[in-house]
C-alpha cells in the first residue's frame, strides 16, 4: 500500500510541467520571413489606419449616428484589438530567435483573442437584425432599434464574448502540459496549443465545440434566417432603385459575414486532430488580417454617406 504514493511522487516528478510556449509561426519558411515582417507591418498599419478611420468619421459625422454606423464603430474598435493581440508579438517573432510566451501570457493571449473574436460574430448576428428591422419593419425600426436597445445589445455582445471565451481558455489551460511546449502556429490559438496537453483531452474538446457551436453556427442561422425575410421584403419593392438601393446595404455585411464565419467554422468546428498546421495557418491569416483589413473597404468606404463625411 505504501508503493502507491511513492509511484505518484516519482511520476510527478518525472513530469516537467511547461513554464513558457515556443511559437514556431513561420520559422520554417528561413529568409522569406523577412519578406512577411514587410507585408505584415503594412496589413496591420493598413487595418489600424482603416478602422480608426472609421470610428472617427462615425464618431465626428451626426449624419452617421445611426443604429448601423453605431455597431459598425463597435465592430471596427472590437477588430482593431482583435489584431493588436496578435499582431505585434507576431511581428516581433519574425525577427526574433527565441519565441518564446510565457504560460499565463499565452492564457491571456488566448482569452482576449478569442474575447474579441467572438465579439465579431455576436456583432455580425445583430448587425443582420439590424437590417431586417430596417427593411422589413421600416415603421417601427426607431422603436425596434433604439439607443437604449443598441446599447444593451453592444454590452450583450461583449459580455458574451468575454464569458464564452473564459470558459473556453479555462478548459484549454486547466488541462496539465509536461513537456511538449511547441505551438505549431504564430498565436495561442485553441488546436495548437491544446494538442500540447499530456492528457486525454476528448471530454474538454468537445465542452470547446458546444461553445463554437453556440457563437459560430446560431448567429450564422439567425443571420440567414433574417435575409430570407430580407430578401422576401426586397423583391416586392416596387422600383428598381429602391431595390438596388436595398441590396446595396446588405451585400457589404453579407461578405463580411461569409469570409468570417467561413474561415472561423473551418478551423474552430472540427477536431484537433484534423489541425493541418500549414494549410490552418493560411485560414486563420485570412480571418485575423484580411477580414479585419476588408470590412472598412467593403463596409464602410464603398459607403457613399461615409466617403461624404
Amino acid at each position: 500500500m505504501h508503493l502507491l504514493p511513492f509511484c505518484f511522487q516519482v511520476l510527478a516528478e518525472n513530469l516537467t510541467m511547461v513554464t513558457e510556449f515556443l511559437l514556431l509561426g513561420f520559422s520554417s519558411l528561413g529568409d522569406i520571413q523577412l519578406v512577411l515582417f514587410a507585408v505584415f507591418l503594412f496589413l496591420y498599419l493598413a487595418i489600424l489606419s482603416g478602422n480608426v478611420t472609421i470610428v472617427s468619421v462615425i464618431r465626428l459625422d451626426k449624419s452617421l449616428h445611426t443604429p448601423m454606423y453605431f455597431f459598425l464603430g463597435i465592430l471596427s474598435t472590437s477588430e482593431t484589438c482583435y489584431t493588436f493581440v496578435i499582431l505585434p508579438k507576431m511581428l516581433i517573432n519574425l525577427f526574433s530567435v527565441a519565441r518564446t510566451i510565457s504560460f499565463n501570457c499565452c492564457a491571456i493571449q488566448m482569452f482576449f483573442f478569442l474575447g474579441f473574436a467572438i465579439t465579431n460574430c455576436l456583432l455580425l448576428g445583430v448587425m443582420g437584425y439590424d437590417r431586417y428591422a430596417a427593411i422589413c419593419h421600416p415603421l417601427h425600426y426607431p422603436i425596434l432599434m433604439s439607443w437604449q436597445v443598441c446599447g444593451k445589445l453592444g454590452a450583450l455582445c461583449g459580455i458574451g464574448g468575454f464569458l464564452a471565451s473564459l470558459t473556453v481558455v479555462y478548459l484549454v489551460f486547466s488541462l496539465p502540459f509536461c513537456s511538449a511546449n511547441k505551438v505549431n502556429h504564430y498565436f495561442c490559438d485553441i488546436s495548437p496549443v491544446i494538442r500540447l496537453a499530456c492528457t486525454n483531452t476528448d471530454a474538454h474538446e468537445f465542452v470547446i465545440f458546444i461553445c463554437g457551436v453556440l457563437v459560430l453556427v446560431v448567429p450564422f442561422l439567425f443571420i440567414c434566417v433574417s435575409y430570407i425575410y430580407i430578401l422576401r421584403t426586397i423583391l416586392k419593392i416596387p422600383s428598381a432603385e429602391g431595390r438596388r438601393k436595398a441590396f446595396s446595404t446588405c451585400a457589404s455585411h453579407l461578405t463580411v459575414v461569409i469570409i468570417h464565419y467561413g474561415c472561423a467554422s473551418y478551423i474552430y468546428l472540427r477536431p484537433t486532430a484534423n489541425y493541418v498546421s500549414n494549410k490552418d495557418r493560411l485560414v486563420t491569416v485570412t480571418y485575423t488580417i484580411v477580414t479585419p483589413l476588408l470590412n472598412p473597404m467593403v463596409y464602410s468606404l464603398r459607403n457613399k454617406d461615409v466617403q461624404v463625411a
